[in-house]
Parts: structure tokens; C-alpha cells; sequence
């Protein structure tokens, strides 16, 4: 006995006639290739200038915050050079300098009065001091000067300041306010880094 009774039946069978396809010629198959490269092609264009955006937007971020972070590194190390240096400046500026300019100050006067009598050498040259320093400006003027050199102390006059004066020309040399001008520029650019480095 067989299992046909078993199976369902879904009647005879009909036979599908082929159907027909229209003809396509080659230059419509190229025709449909070359679309299809543009599609792809310009896909992937797409696609790489996307990726290539994203990656220019991240490497953007990341050089970002490395300059952000070198620039605070740098400011940081800045301040503390600054903070390192301070002492030095003051004792530079409250010491070194003023014994510096104290012990050159003579010599300076003579260089200014050599300087003045290249130009006025008919006319008396006349050197006013703070008390107390004519002496030493006198021993270091030469022997030969040129023209009559007279050294006076004027009580108005503060160590350190000097008025060179020769016919209608005058000089004034202030060490102690060369110093005190050097100093405050010190105290200034400290300042401002100091300034800078806390509020950036």
C-alpha cells in the first residue's frame, strides 16, 4: 500500500510558459554599467570625505587640547622660573647694582666730561657732586684734561647724582635713579607674568 493517501493533491500540474525578455543591447548594458560606477563612485566619495571630516574634527580636538595643555605646562613653568629668580633680582637690584654704580660712578662722570669737552674745548667744564664725593671725582679726573675743571658739592644733590656743565651744554647722571628704574621694571615684568600665570 502507498502513501499517496496520505499526501494532499494540488491537481494536475500546469506548465508555465517561458516568458519573454525584451532584448537589451549592449550599449544600453554599458549604458546602465556607467551609472552604476557613478553611483558607487561618488557613494564612496561620500563616504571618504565624511570619514575624512570626522578624522580632521577629531585630530582638530586632540592638537586642541595638547596646546591647551602645553600652554599650561609652559605657564606653570614660567611662573615657577619667576619665583625662582625673585631673590636674585632683589639682591641684584638692592646690592649689586648700587655698590656696582657707586664704585663706576666716578668714571662715568670723567667718560661724560671727556665726551663734552670734544665739542666745547675753549670753556671751563664745572662737575657738581652730592657731598662728600668731590674728593674721589676729583682724584680720577686726568691731569691733562683739556680745559679748567672745577668739582663743587651741591647740598641738593643725593649720592649717586651729578650735574656736568660746560659753557651752555649740561649733563645730568643719576645712578640712583637708574637703579630705581631698573628695579621697578623688575618688580613690573614680575608682576605681570605673576598676574598673567593665576588669571591666564
Amino acid at each position: 500500500m502507498g502513501i499517496t493517501h496520505l499526501l494532499e493533491d494540488f491537481g494536475t500540474a500546469t506548465i508555465v510558459a517561458p516568458m519573454a525578455f525584451p532584448e537589451v543591447s549592449e550599449e544600453q548594458i554599458e549604458e546602465e554599467r556607467a551609472v552604476s560606477y557613478e553611483k558607487g563612485y561618488g557613494a564612496g566619495w561620500d563616504d571618504a570625505v565624511t570619514a575624512k571630516g570626522k578624522e580632521t574634527a577629531q585630530l582638530s580636538a586632540t592638537l586642541t587640547s595638547s596646546l591647551e595643555d602645553l600652554n599650561f605646562t609652559y605657564k606653570e613653568a614660567q611662573s615657577q622660573l619667576i619665583e625662582s629668580l625673585d631673590p636674585m633680582f632683589k639682591v641684584l637690584t638692592s646690592a649689586v647694582l648700587p655698590d656696582t654704580m657707586a664704585a663706576t660712578f666716578g668714571h662715568h662722570i670723567v667718560d661724560q666730561m671727556t665726551d663734552m669737552a670734544k665739542t666745547h674745548t675753549d670753556q671751563p667744564m664745572s662737575i657738581f657732586v652730592s657731598p662728600g664725593e668731590a674728593p674721589a671725582v676729583r682724584s680720577l679726573l686726568p691731569d691733562s684734561f683739556a680745559t679748567p675743571v672745577q668739582v663743587q658739592e651741591d647740598e641738593n644733590l643725593a649720592p649717586g647724582q651729578a650735574y656736568l656743565r660746560t659753557g651752555t651744554s649740561e649733563r645730568e647722571i643719576n645712578s640712583s635713579g637708574l637703579v630705581e628704574s631698573i628695579q621697578d621694571s623688575i618688580d613690573a615684568f614680575t608682576y605681570h607674568i605673576r598676574e598673567e600665570s593665576q588669571y591666564g
